[in-house]
């Protein structure tokens, strides 16, 4: 078994030489099995061994014990112990989490703060071959596509490593009876009333006796399978989301084109990582979440807009926008400032600049680039001469813009140019009083517009941050 441990460790390269690992033990045979089974293995890589526990709080008495045991089991070792509690109920009430999810990131918390202060360089789990079946089973009757059926990495991007991950269970309390080394049992685990242990218990031995002796194996070679789809995607969507997503955080868009050019296949995993971006995990998106938003992005009208958990999609001409809930909240839109002359203005929610700048007439060169215009545009100083102000617009805002015979609504402008909703809302214009003087990209109002002969002149230009 030691040298199947190794040498999974070595295909997957989880430990470097002189690496600190932590051993994250429950009390449980798999974790036990773990911690004895890297001690005799951790002079091959020269480790440094260090024992977690994280006292879920869950179980009263029972817990306090585990933490006995691990703690005893450590010390016997000669090895550092770490320990650290955390009430995992009060953590739901806060997340909303249910059991399971609030214990794991509990313990991701836990394992994270350590490598990230540099007492660790990974942390090793006890996750078995049994667990990454009953894992790929749940999450196939939770309707997951193939990245859920990846199941349980060996290695994952934060450091946890899995070096039993190709043992199963019943091997791994036949290594520990032999060598008389005791364990702990978690009362909870006989409790049906969460979903892992029903398939633990009865599912899984169902399908086992009635379908296929080697389920749990062919479970695990889906992992294995699914694993290196995830690995080659990964790489593919690097370069796709770079081409197709542009990211405003906390929001990320996406052209409608583009998912009617690329094969389904591509524009699924394309969209499902533009959410996973915006949201930051994907956690609660599912199939109907993706057929939403391809939806909406069919959708003949040319706008609308879609809500799916801890997102809230618009769609408005060719663009769509994917971001968290309440981005657009009034608080966060509306903005009015007074800058002064020569000053600038760093636009809320745009990552850009609007600078205000004084020059003589002999100053002017043609050409210069800005964010949103072909050039600098310029205003008659002498006819502004006071305080002006730069705010957002607002529904009902017209002027007549220099070149042209009336006066237009910027509504009218915006879907004349196709500007997509959300960009309308701190879209800038400035201003003397109730006049509009210039408004982005629609230029300068005819009665403050620079003509050749005009000195002073106001310029304004926008510049991406």
């Amino acid at each position: 078994m030691l040298e199947r441990l190794v040498q999974t460790i070595t295909r997957y390269s989880m430990f470097q030489r002189g690496q600190r690992v932590g051993v994250a033990v429950s009390g449980g045979a798999d974790s036990v099995c773990l911690l004895h089974a890297l001690r005799e293995l951790a002079p091959r890589w020269d480790l440094g061994l260090t024992v977690l526990h994280l006292d879920h709080q869950l179980r009263g008495e029972e817990s306090r014990q585990d933490a006995v045991f691990v703690r005893e089991m450590a010390a016997a070792l000669d090895l550092p112990f770490e320990l650290r509690e955390t009430d995992v109920r009060a953590l739901c009430s806060q997340t909303r989490d249910n059991l399971e999810q609030a214990a794991r990131a509990a313990r991701l918390a836990f394992f994270g703060g350590l490598m990230r202060e540099g007492v660790l360089d990974r942390v090793a789990v006890g996750h078995t071959r049994s667990d990454q079946a009953e894992t790929v089973l749940f999450r196939f009757l939770r309707g997951s596509g193939t990245a859920g059926l990846a199941g349980i990495r060996p290695v994952t991007g934060d450091g946890i490593v899995r070096p039993m991950l190709e043992l199963e269970r019943p091997e791994i309390e036949q290594y520990l009876r032999e060598r008389g080394i005791g364990w702990r049992s978690d009362s909870s685990n006989a409790s049906h009333a969460f979903a892992r242990n029903r398939i633990r218990q009865a599912l899984l031995p169902q399908l086992t006796r009635e379908w296929n002796p080697a389920m749990t194996e062919t479970l695990a070679h889906t992992a294995d399978w699914a694993q290196a789809e995830e690995v080659y995607w990964d790489e593919q969507l690097a370069r796709l989301a770079q081409t197709h997503l542009i990211q405003e955080p906390p929001a990320v868009l996406l052209r409608i084109e583009a998912l009617s050019e690329l094969p389904l296949a591509v524009s699924r995993r394309l969209v499902r990582r533009a959410l996973e971006i915006a949201k930051g995990n994907l956690r609660g998106i599912g199939f109907e979440h993706l057929s939403a938003v391809f939806d909406l992005a069919a959708s003949v009208e040319g706008h609308g807009r879609t809500q799916i958990p801890g997102l809230d999609i618009f769609r408005s001409f060719e663009w769509m926008r994917i971001a968290p809930p309440a981005t657009d909240n009034l608080e966060n839109r509306n903005y009015r400032f007074a800058p002064g002359v020569p000053g600038a203005v760093r636009l809320p929610g745009q990552n850009s600049v609007l600078h205000l700048e004084l020059f003589e007439n002999t100053q002017i060169t043609e050409g210069s680039k800005s964010v949103y215009n072909e050039s600098v545009e310029w205003l008659d100083w002498n006819r502004i001469r006071g305080s002006v102000e730069v705010r957002n617009w607002r529904p009902g805002d017209q002027y007549q813009r220099a070149g042209h015979a009336c006066a237009e609504k910027i509504k009218f402008l915006f879907h004349e140019a196709r500007i997509p909703l959300w960009e309308r809302r701190h879209w800038p214009i400035l201003t003397r009083g109730e006049e509009i003087l210039w408004a982005r990209r629609f230029g300068p109002a005819a009665g403050f517009a620079a003509s050749s002969g005009t000195s002073p002149v106001l310029g304004i230009r926008e510049t991406r941050e």
